[in-house]
């Protein structure tokens, strides 16, 4: 904002026309019978190509309705695409974990575990595996909250390829 380029002013005016164009699309809910959580995650690593900074995406269904989304730009520079896309498995799983005590609150059961979706290979080898590689040592500890849950059974994870 404080240094906007002509490649700014071009993605803004894209992003003018896009909403433009979309105003009469809404989201829809519809009555479901499951309430299984299924979360996908995802991340651009080094997307930003003023600060080399990832973004973060999520997306979270109950059933067949999306229930919470977000894309956001993370606040270190990743050295890989697995750390990219591990720090993105994490704030999807946080925001899994805080809708599951929703639904628990609101008495409404959960049939399995929640299943979240990544297509990044390492990042579930890192998720699922309790041991640290050299190459990974570097990625903060509080992330590894996701292979708690995976352990205990609280959370699946699986590979989905991202051509999908």
């Amino acid at each position: 904002m404080h240094a906007p380029t002509d490649d700014h002013l071009r993605a803004l005016k894209r992003i003018l026309r896009y909403v433009k164009g979309t105003v009469h699309h809404g989201l829809q809910l519809h009555k479901v019978s499951t309430h299984n959580l299924l979360a996908y995650s995802d991340a651009d690593w080094a997307g930003c190509p003023d600060t080399c900074r990832s973004t973060t995406d999520y997306a979270i269904f109950l059933g067949a309705n999306l229930i919470s989304w977000s894309s956001k730009k993370q606040s270190t520079v990743s050295r890989s695409s697995a750390e990219a896309e591990y720090c993105s498995l994490v704030i999807a799983t946080a925001d899994v974990v805080w809708l599951i005590q929703l639904l628990q609150d609101l008495q409404v059961p959960l049939p399995a575990p929640p299943c979240i979706l990544c297509d990044n290979q390492s990042t579930i080898f890192m998720a699922v595996n309790l041991v640290t590689r050299p190459w990974s040592k570097h990625i903060a500890i509080d992330y590894h909250f996701v292979r708690e849950l995976i352990v205990n059974g609280s959370l699946k994870i699986y590979f989905v390829p991202s051509h999908l």
